[in-house]
């Protein structure tokens, strides 16, 4: 797109799909930290530490707390597009990890209607909007009228790809619809949940395969191992940053695609995009929920280290 179409962008990212209620069973906790949870939140909170202008659509219930509004507006994020259904509940995890936080369970208690075609904002306009859905609210017409509204399309699965049993167990499935794939330029998701959509196992071979469908960029999350980027016909792997204090994993990943993005619409190379997502994603475990997410010159401090010692060298 031309200069005059970018200047008239409201926003520089706009994520879309629930916010929720999550009930976060840690170890050692008898209790949930019952915590603001959902992927545009995580994205948009990293995105903000670094100035980037914000916006969420998304639909909640008459449950979701105000506090929460109140909490996300001081953060500057925009939620003018955000929906209150009445007579319906907010989306609700109860996500439980395992001793080492390696690990977890993910059960749906309650989930907000699906967002629709007709309650798009007719004049959105970004230069980036990051679709993630986390409970099959999002579909592919609602992923074709984005594309139209927006220099790069972002697009993360999980959302998709996940299948509730009546009781909200949750068990991956295949994704219904790879149309999206075409739509998008910048796809996220973890390793098995590529391996999933696309059946094979070896890493090369599955991040090529969704680069096929049409992305440009294609991110594997990689747990531990950090995250391997395909872009230009190259794949590049960046580290985790190890802070040495891991209290809540929840999130990480959605930390690391807002800052990604945000440095992405500055126009900054991929791999140091990567090492803001990377930094991004070492501070908000060090947190719980979405709470913690360190000043900018600190992801900055954090980036620099892992370019300076694992990309440049």
């Amino acid at each position: 797109m031309g200069t005059k179409w970018r200047l008239k962008a409201l926003f520089d990212i706009v994520s879309v799909g629930h916010l929720s209620i999550d009930h976060i069973y840690l170890p050692e906790r008898n209790t949930p930290c019952i915590v603001l949870g959902g992927s545009v939140a995580y994205s948009s909170f990293a995105a903000r530490r670094l100035d980037a202008r914000v916006a969420v659509v998304s639909k909640v219930g008459n449950d979701f707390p105000a506090a929460y509004m109140w909490w996300l507006r001081q953060e500057g994020i925009d939620l003018s597009r955000v929906i209150k259904a009445e007579n319906e509940p907010t989306t609700c995890f109860e996500l439980k990890y395992n001793s080492d936080l390696s690990n977890r369970t993910l059960q749906l208690k309650t989930r907000a209607p699906s967002i629709t075609v007709e309650e798009l904002p007719d004049a959105l306009k970004a230069k980036t909007i990051h679709i993630a859905p986390i409970a099959g609210e999002i579909s592919y017409d609602v992923a074709e009228k984005l594309r139209c509204c927006t220099e790069i399309l972002s697009f993360d699965p999980q959302g998709l790809i996940r299948n509730f049993d009546e009781n909200g167990n949750m068990t991956p499935q295949a994704l219904t619809d790879t149309r999206i794939l075409e739509l998008v330029d910048i796809y996220k998701s973890s390793l098995n949940e590529i391996r999933t959509i696309t059946g094979l196992a070896d890493i090369n071979s599955s991040i090529k395969a969704i680069h096929d469908y049409g992305p440009k960029i294609v991110i594997a999350t990689l747990g531990a191992e950090g995250v391997a980027v395909f872009v230009e016909d190259k794949i590049h792997t960046v580290p985790v940053y190890k802070s040495g204090k891991v209290v809540d994993p929840t999130g990480a990943v959605d930390a690391f695609i807002g800052g990604f993005l945000a440095e992405y619409a500055y126009g900054e190379d991929c791999s140091w995009c990567s090492c803001v997502g990377s930094a991004a994603a070492s501070l908000v475990v060090e947190g719980i929920g979405p709470t913690f997410f360190g000043e900018k010159e600190e992801i900055y401090r954090r980036a620099r280290f892992l370019y300076e010692k694992e990309i440049k060298e």
